[in-house]
């Protein structure tokens, strides 16, 4: 009889073991909102590791701003190594880019110049090209750190000036500063609407990379290709699934469609600032991210694939890579139709978008046409129809990709770095380096991925606004005083709002910050691990983040009494050619 009943406490206690064994091992739980390619690496990535992931999509197809074109010019592995990364894992085909489309051309009143055409036919122009990129150069090379661009009071005040204040200091003839108005609102938007800080980082991260590594090889097919193949690994995607509402607690996160609730441990949103705003939060984003949501600018774009039977272009202007145009007709590059012929592709952006956002897709079509047929007469009898993408007026969208207008660096710099709670974000607007590209927004998604196994694993993240904005403004003033006296009027003169007070005798060097509570129900360490951030090159090696303390001042001894002084501070101060678009 005892033996029985030890049998069945045996039994008993088996059961119990194998429950919890099966607890244990059963997969946490994600969902991502947004089917664009930050959304799809987050979510590749996540199940790769062996989470349950269920991916929701707005719209009826996948990819997000993904574009028209049927290739897409793509940077070496050292310019975009994840791009490259994720090529050779799904195996997809590229083809070397030629010696031509390295270097812009342009259609200036019709005729197509390369560069060299240019330097020969309009030296005048070519030479006010040469003086604005040299320009640009000096200043891009006065930001030592791209992660953080308002390091010092001077190079805080670039943010407050736009681009287009700057180009007049220039005093550019008219043709020349028609392209390079070009050139800016077709990476980013209309030069009066873009921060001159934001506009040099960018610069400044692409600065010493060879043409070759910038244009390195076709991605054949485009970014769509891409997408399908993050697509066709992941398991579970809903389309036509937008999200209302995301709710949090300590047990987990509920997502609302419709009238239909998903439950899951953590959640990864990955879509644009404008869609973003329409989704409700409980509890709410902090002030900051909701005026991020409202203000923060995003670049003009609009893309048009006008199909053609035969060229009807000079035979010698190969017109492929991007040619610039000063006649309203945007950024445009030729290349093969699948089925023959030849597809014009245009980008129409900035101002030269939003004066055509009143007509509809077939009267935009027909106004470039009328610009095209001027120069070609005889496109018109060649045209055979079009496709086109209104990113600017999309809902889903709001924009093409982030373009930090004036003093938006100042408020929104990283500010979607740090997760709510159970909530990380993704997508091009949230990377430092490359935003508005493709790596950007496939580096994002790693990083979002990456925090959302960190607050599973009990880690912690501290507030971005806790890292030390300035970071030895002297040694930045003295690196380039003549530049900036020439174009601004004096070496570090602060902004009217400055965001260090110059009055401390010392600035205070950054403590180590002591964590908040974990967001998450398990408890936090008692001291919390470095903060997760997206680095430069890796995204797989968080605790390199840690280098923006390690680069204040040494005096540990201080670091005591100006602890009292540190809410005081201003909080405004938080801390790219792109050789492929986000799309």
């Amino acid at each position: 009889m005892l033996a029985g009943w030890l049998r069945v406490c045996a039994l008993i206690v088996v059961g119990l073991f194998s429950a919890q064994a099966l607890g244990e091992n059963k997969p946490q739980t994600v969902i991502v909102i947004g089917g664009g390619l930050a959304g799809l690496t987050a979510a590749y990535e996540l199940q790769s590791k062996g989470w349950q992931v269920t991916l929701l999509e707005a719209r009826p197809s996948l990819g997000g701003r993904s574009g028209l074109a049927t290739s897409e010019w793509i940077g070496g592995s050292k310019v975009q190594p994840v791009l490259n990364g994720y090529v050779d894992t799904f195996k997809l085909a590229t083809q070397p880019a030629p010696e031509f489309v390295r270097n812009p051309s342009y259609l200036i009143d019709g005729e197509y110049f390369t560069a060299a055409d240019l330097a020969t036919k309009q030296p005048a122009t070519a030479d006010a090209l040469k003086r604005y990129e040299k320009t640009l150069d000096d200043l891009a090379r006065s930001i030592t750190d791209p992660e953080n661009p308002a390091a010092n009071s001077t190079l805080f005040a670039l943010d407050q000036i736009n681009v287009s204040s700057w180009l007049d200091k220039l005093q550019l003839p008219p043709t020349a500063r028609q392209l390079i108005n070009q050139k800016i609102r077709t990476r980013y938007d209309e030069p009066s609407r873009l921060s001159l800080l934001y506009f040099a980082q960018q610069n400044r991260v692409y600065q010493d990379i060879n043409d070759r590594d910038l244009r390195a090889a076709r991605l054949l097919g485009g970014s769509p290709v891409l997408a399908q193949a993050f697509v066709k690994q992941i398991k579970t995607i809903k389309t036509d699934s937008p999200v209302s509402a995301i709710s949090q607690d300590k047990d987990g996160v509920t997502v609302k469609v419709g009238a239909v609730g998903y439950q899951a441990s953590y959640v990864v949103v990955a879509v644009p600032l404008r869609a973003l705003g329409k989704i409700q939060f409980t509890p709410a984003l902090d002030n900051k991210q909701l005026a991020a949501i409202k203000s923060t600018n995003y670049g003009w774009r609009d893309q048009l694939l006008l199909k053609f039977k035969t060229p009807v272009w000079d035979s010698k202007a190969r017109m492929s890579g991007e040619i610039y145009s000063n006649t309203g007709l945007g950024m445009l590059w030729i290349e093969p139709a699948l089925k023959g012929g030849a597809n014009v592709v245009i980008n129409l952006s900035g101002d030269n978008a939003r004066l055509l956002q009143a007509f509809g897709d077939k009267q935009m079509v027909d106004q470039v046409l009328i610009r095209l047929h001027a120069f070609y007469p005889q496109a018109r009898g060649a045209y055979t129809g079009y496709e086109i993408r209104r990113y600017s007026v999309d809902p889903s969208y709001g924009g093409a990709y982030l373009a930090y207008g004036p003093g938006q660096i100042s408020k929104f710099w990283k500010v979607w770095e740090k997760p709510q709670q159970r909530v990380a974000f993704a997508g091009e607007h949230t990377d430092t380096l490359y935003p508005g590209t493709l790596e950007g927004a496939l580096r994002s998604g790693q990083r979002a991925a990456g925090q959302v196994m960190d607050l599973a694993a009990g880690k912690s993240f501290e507030p971005v606004k806790v890292a030390p904005p300035v970071v030895a403004p002297v040694k930045a003033a003295e690196s380039k005083p003549g530049f900036f006296s020439k174009w601004f009027g004096g070496e570090e003169k602060p902004a009217a709002k400055p965001v260090e007070p110059a009055a401390a005798p010392a600035p205070a060097p950054a403590p180590a910050p002591v964590a908040a509570p974990a967001p998450v129900p398990a408890p936090a360490p008692a001291v919390a691990p470095a903060p997760v951030k997206a680095e430069p090159v890796k995204k797989t090696e968080p605790a390199k983040k840690a280098a923006p303390v390690k680069k204040t001042e040494p005096k540990k001894t201080e670091v005591k009494k100006p602890v009292a002084k540190k809410p005081v501070e201003p909080k405004k101060k938080a801390e790219e050619k792109k050789p492929a678009q986000a799309q």
